[in-house]
């Protein structure tokens, strides 16, 4: 962890490269609904976020390991578990995902309305999915890292986890925008929690066989 944030902070390119694509992206929002009244409706407002947030989580997560050269896997097999790396990488991405995600979600708000109504349920909600798809992106980017097109595997793998979380966070990101009860979004939230707590031990699991290879 360290060393990737040492890294962040001395290059910064990564972190304003998705400072910069989320801005852009919400100003393109603003001037296709914002600056048109009556079109941009609660479902499409909520559909808008999460697709950014989406496509935010994997261009930040998805250098984890592609941006690891061999002399340098090398030299961590050598001085370090295979568990502490994974899980490693899962907390940076996540603290990365979630700073991204809040970001985005203020800026968003600020610049097209927030018609959220139970706000810390919304915020709940961001947060299950920044862990989400922190945990699933980064174990699907070590197993891409080993292909030689890395980027295409990744998307192809990713698409079957990413679309179901993605469903239930709409949905009970949609029942707070609503300000319906909360008992109506339990289902959805154990779920993802389960989903959650899965994907990291089955990568706390899997990633050193991974690993030696």
């Amino acid at each position: 962890m360290q060393k990737d944030l040492v890294l962040e902070w001395r290059q910064k390119y990564a972190l304003n490269g998705m400072l910069l694509y989320v801005g852009s992206v919400v100003f393109v929002c603003y001037l296709s609904f914002g600056m048109r009244s009556n079109i941009l409706v609660a479902p499409v407002w909520n559909a808008v976020l999460w697709i950014i947030l989406l496509f935010t989580s994997v261009n930040a997560i998805a250098k984890g390991f592609m941006q690891e050269n061999r002399g340098r896997l090398l030299y961590f097999y050598s001085i370090v578990s295979p568990q502490g790396i994974i899980l490693a990488k899962i907390i940076y991405n996540t603290l990365l995902m979630l700073l991204l995600a809040t970001i985005c979600f203020v800026f968003y708000g600020f610049v097209l309305g927030n018609p959220v109504h139970d706000v810390p349920m919304f915020l709940l909600s961001i947060l299950l999915g920044a862990i989400g798809f922190s945990t699933s992106l980064t174990m699907i980017s070590s197993i891409a890292a080993k292909a030689a097109n890395s980027s295409t595997l990744m998307a192809v793998l990713s698409f079957p986890v990413i679309v179901p979380m993605l469903l239930m966070l709409i949905k009970m990101s949609k029942n707070a925008m609503d300000g319906l009860d909360r008992s109506l979004s339990l289902d959805e939230l154990l779920t993802l929690l389960a989903i959650n707590m899965i994907v990291v031990t089955v990568s706390y699991i899997l990633f050193p066989y991974l690993w030696r290879s």
